[in-house]
């Protein structure tokens, strides 16, 4: 109950901080990152790098998707980092992603685009998440 109560106040904070509407039929994917950084880097790096070049990157390679970086500052998820990923509606995700989780033929295309951005990420550090795709009633 408590994990519901958290994820719907980050829904409903990205739809006002950000001035966009979450609308019903809106697919949201809310990840739980975990990061390992780089000897010498440092997360306030990595969140810089993300913000202004990998999302900005993401968002122009796929039409009806939204991303926002999150950090946790309180509750059980303090001093984690997220992100929202706001699809337009199930078909858009779908078209970057199988049932499974897999990416389709379109998906891996986007991941060749953006193999240049990530690998310079990777320089800074490496990340895996944990996510639930929701959407909006």
């Amino acid at each position: 109950m408590k994990k519901l109560l958290v994820i719907t106040a980050l829904l409903l904070f990205a739809g006002i901080a950000f001035g966009q509407a979450l609308e019903k039929g809106n697919l949201i994917g809310v990840h739980v990152m975990s990061v390992e950084l780089k000897p010498g880097a440092t997360m306030e790096q990595y969140v810089d790098f993300y913000t202004k070049k990998v999302i900005p990157a993401w968002e122009k390679s796929q039409e009806g998707v939204k991303l926002f970086m999150l950090k946790g500052i309180r509750g059980e998820q303090k001093n984690e980092i997220g992100l929202i990923v706001q699809f337009k509606d199930e078909a858009a995700r779908d078209k970057s992603y199988n049932a499974d989780g897999s990416t389709t033929e379109f998906g891996e295309k986007v991941q060749e685009k953006m193999a240049p951005i990530l690998s310079e990420a990777e320089k800074i550090g490496t990340s895996t998440s944990k996510y639930t795709d929701w959407l909006v009633l």
